[in-house]
């Protein structure tokens, strides 16, 4: 099961640092579900105790996946809940000043 893991876990890494740099260059994280990201954490934490509890020494490797995974959404959930507020913070500016 571990190869097989591990290529799911490969196709969804290769999606998060694309949804990073698409955050980070349009710095607007409209359309962006924090739900969303916080569901797909929460799975991926569910799947590393899962490693951790069934433990087998020839699939344990797939943890590493899991773990830069759950890293790069976490990193793109942070960049969201920054962006949303300097777009707050400049836009209560904007409305001040006129």
């Amino acid at each position: 099961m571990g190869i097989w893991e591990a290529i799911m876990m490969l196709a969804f890494g290769l999606s998060w640092p694309m949804a990073i740099w698409k955050t980070i260059k349009a710095k607007n994280p409209a359309g962006k579900s924090l739900f969303f990201a916080w569901l797909i954490m929460f799975g991926y934490v569910a799947g590393i105790i899962n490693k951790f509890v069934s433990y087998d020494p020839r699939n344990f490797w797939v943890v590493w996946l899991y773990g830069a995974n759950l890293a790069m959404v976490a990193f793109d959930t942070i960049m969201v809940y920054y962006y949303r507020a300097v777009n707050r913070k400049r836009s209560a500016c904007v409305c001040e000043n006129r």
